[in-house]
């Protein structure tokens, strides 16, 4: 089952979860403020991603900036970033595509596409 991380008042989730009813596809939403990952699952669907960590990171979120995490991302360790991650799902990047072999932050419809179909 696919499961998709998002925020209800977030413009590219809507898009994203409208896409996956045109086309069809069966999912499982998940609010990523209410029911946000833990460290371990964060953990986990970075390595099934193959993504750097960094790249989990909702940077144009304001938690993002008032924490100043681009400047302390660089010096932190993937265990320190994993602690950050999962202690507010806002700092995630979202909408967050888990399916069976992959897992994409972000929405881009041909990346999609090629997951889900």
């Amino acid at each position: 089952m696919i499961k998709v991380y998002c925020y209800s008042k977030c413009s590219t989730c809507k898009k994203a979860l409208k896409w996956l009813d045109d086309n069809g596809i069966k999912y499982e939403s998940l609010d990523i403020k209410e029911q946000h990952p833990d460290k371990t699952t964060l953990k986990e669907l970075n390595e099934k991603s193959g993504l750097p960590l960094k790249k989990f990171f909702n940077t144009s979120g304001i938690l993002y900036r008032e924490m100043e995490l681009s400047k302390k991302i660089p010096n932190m360790s993937d265990d320190e970033m994993l602690d950050v991650l999962s202690s507010d799902g806002m700092l995630v990047k979202r909408p967050l595509l888990v399916t069976d072999t992959e897992v994409i932050p972000g929405f881009k419809e041909e990346t999609w596409k090629a997951a889900c179909l």
